[in-house]
């Protein structure tokens, strides 16, 4: 007998994140330091599959020798990671087909991804459809918790401190929208 997977049959989602460098003047680009995604079974909202990696961007001098980001990443730190041409087949893989969700995605995660895509002459991956937790918490969860950035809404469900690595934010994502969605349900 066959069996089934209480996943199977469903569009899986993804939650990633990246974690940028910060244009210092007129014309610089942004440049993707960290990718990380969860892949989530969309009927059990569980873990099934996920992917971090550091990336070092073509002119290792656009980072910080050191950190004063709260991520820590420095030139250091990226100076032996891959760059993203060596990365983009699996982020491609992880990402296409899938409903993509994350903190503010739409207007800046998703642009950097078609921009790194965009850089290497390749095609971005597409979505499934699109779940950005700022514009639905926002409008379903109202300002309850302050500014709704990730770090304000993980503190007023007492979830911790935001690392801002990618890896352990889209983790946090995922239990700030089972935490809200737990409250909106209750109320």
């Amino acid at each position: 007998m066959e069996s089934s997977s209480p996943c199977q049959g469903s569009t899986e989602i993804v939650f990633f994140d990246l974690e940028t460098t910060v244009p210092g003047r007129t014309g610089q680009k942004f440049c993707i330091l960290e990718f990380g995604a969860i892949v989530v079974c969309p009927r059990r909202l569980i873990e099934i599959e996920s992917y971090s990696t550091l990336i070092r961007p073509r002119d290792l001098s656009v980072v910080a020798l050191r950190s004063s980001r709260i991520d820590g990443i420095t030139r250091e730190t990226v100076s032996n990671a891959p760059e993203f041409e060596e990365v983009a087949d699996k982020i491609f893989t992880i990402l296409n087909g899938r409903i993509w969700v994350g903190h503010n995605i739409q207007r800046f995660d998703c642009v950097r991804i078609k921009e790194a895509f965009a850089r290497i002459n390749r095609l971005p991956p597409v979505s499934a459809a699109m779940i950005d937790s700022l514009g639905v918490l926002t409008n379903k969860f109202g300002k309850r918790a302050g500014n709704m950035k990730m770090a304000s809404l993980a503190a007023y469900f007492g979830l911790g401190q935001q690392k801002h690595r990618s890896l352990d934010d889209v983790r946090m994502n995922l239990e700030v929208l089972k935490h809200c969605a737990t409250v909106l349900f209750l109320v």
